[in-house]
């Protein structure tokens, strides 16, 4: 009877445990789902708030730039700048230049923000007005700077010393430039130098009567050593030349050229050669010398 009682508590144990086991399965994936959702919404969050402190960063920024540009007007309009001190007027310069170039900065960080938040899902129509905003103050800004900039054409020395600089940077970056042009055109030249080639293709009477070979009684022909009269053969660059038409039905190679880093084939009838390896096919001579016919 104890056997039997015993049997049956097992059995029992068997089913329920199964029951537990799912049980505890679909807890822990809706604690994993949870966990997922929860990691989205705090990556989201995330990126929102950084989205939102770079916008308000901005935004005090471009309000410091009104302070700013303030200051120099209250300046301007306190009286006449020609009787200013030197010091005066070159701080005055120095702080005119200072505002342009942040309120370019500005506008350039501004235009960067827009694009990013554009692509950005957080991308809201009060986020859209604050930028539209934005943009309004740093125009009106650039056209005070504009007003204060005719207001110190009283200054003669002020403007002339500003057109000055301005004149100074363009013809150093000007400078600059042209070096870079030179240096890009020298290595263009360069290049092209060390890639120069040149080819005749002809026959034997031809070649003999340029010079470009020998041949004599009983003697192989033999190519001239050194560099050839460049006017009888055509000049073609190793990075762009790869096939050469020879328009004969017979051809042979008479320079020195490595062998499997060019092929003659027949084409309609005529012969065809074919530059399999240009870095090999003219690493022992720049002149290609073939003879038709």
């Amino acid at each position: 009877m104890k056997s039997k009682s015993l049997l049956l508590a097992i059995m029992a144990t068997l089913f329920v445990l199964p029951a537990c086991n799912s049980g505890q399965q679909k807890t822990d994936e809706s604690q994993q789902q949870n966990d997922s959702i929860n990691s989205v919404l705090s990556d989201s969050l995330a990126t929102a708030m950084a989205e939102r402190d770079t916008l308000m960063a901005l935004m005090n920024d471009i309000s410091d730039g009104m302070s700013q540009i303030k200051r120099v007007e209250n300046i301007v309009s306190q009286g006449n700048l020609s009787g200013e001190t030197a010091d005066k007027k070159r701080q005055l310069r120095a702080d005119v230049v200072a505002i342009q170039q942040s309120l370019q900065e500005r506008s350039k960080r501004l235009d960067q923000l827009e694009a990013r938040l554009s692509k950005s899902a957080n991308y809201n129509d009060e986020m859209k007005k604050t930028i539209k905003s934005l943009k309004q103050q740093i125009a009106d800004q650039q056209a005070m700077i504009t007003d204060l900039t005719q207001q110190l054409a009283a200054a003669h020395i002020v403007i002339n010393n500003l057109n000055t600089r301005v004149d100074s940077l363009n013809t150093v970056n000007t400078a600059v430039n042209q070096e870079k042009t030179k240096a890009q055109e020298e290595s263009v030249r360069l290049a092209n130098q060390l890639n120069e080639c040149y080819y005749v293709v002809g026959s034997k009477k031809e070649l003999k009567q340029h010079k470009i070979i020998e041949t004599g009684f009983l003697r192989h022909t033999k190519v001239m050593e050194g560099d050839f009269a460049t006017n009888y053969f055509t000049k073609a660059d190793k990075r762009t030349l790869s096939v050469i038409p020879l328009h004969n039905s017979k051809a042979q190679v008479l320079s020195k050229h490595p062998a499997g880093s060019y092929t003659i084939t027949d084409e309609g009838g005529q012969k065809v050669l074919k530059i399999l390896n240009p870095t090999r096919f003219w690493e022992l001579s720049n002149y290609l010398v073939v003879k038709v016919g």
